[in-house]
């Protein structure tokens, strides 16, 4: 009689996904993600390759659940830098992740698609996917700056990125 199955992929890359927020990528182990799910790290490999697959596992289900929130806020570039921004703040370790070799393109391409219909909306068809990644770049430099502690200089961190919100859609509405 076969073993019965103690865990599932999908359990294995949730526990994955809290270890990385409290742990961090270093801590992200195979013996980490075994013991939370209660199994012997062997038995992991049933499931995900080996460490390298466990990343990109995480790294999309952290895409994923960015992209989920995204669609769920529709085609405003207001409402999705704040959604951005808010799943970069409950999940920086996992927003992180999404920007190394560990994330797969097609669910990073997958995430996009929210984001160009917003910008084509602004700009227009020709102009989207530019757009897309000026304003992608922006957001993106900005939240991994402020989590990382960059804004030394005082100030009101939330009124910063109000400013470059509404200055970034300015310029590419003109």
């Amino acid at each position: 009689m076969p073993t019965p199955e103690r865990t599932s992929t999908a359990e294995i890359v949730e526990a994955g996904r809290e270890i990385l927020e409290i742990a961090g990528p270093a801590g992200l182990t195979m013996q980490a993600v075994a013991e939370r799910v209660g199994v012997r790290a062997p038995s992991l490999y049933k499931r995900v390759r080996d460490r390298d697959a466990l990343l990109t596992a995480v790294a999309t289900a952290s895409i994923e659940a960015l992209t989920a929130r995204l669609e769920a806020v529709g085609d405003d570039l207001t409402a999705l830098a704040h959604a951005y921004r808010a799943f970069a703040h409950a999940h920086p370790e996992g927003f992180r992740l999404m920007f190394t070799v560990a994330a797969p393109h097609d669910a990073l391409d997958h995430s996009a698609a929210p984001l160009i219909r917003a910008t084509a909306a602004l700009v227009g068809e020709d102009d989207a996917l530019d757009a897309a990644r000026l304003f992608t770049a922006w957001a993106t430099g900005f939240l991994q700056m402020e989590l990382s502690g960059a804004f030394r200089l005082g100030g009101d961190v939330d009124r910063a990125f109000g400013y470059g919100l509404r200055r970034l859609l300015a310029g590419m509405a003109d």
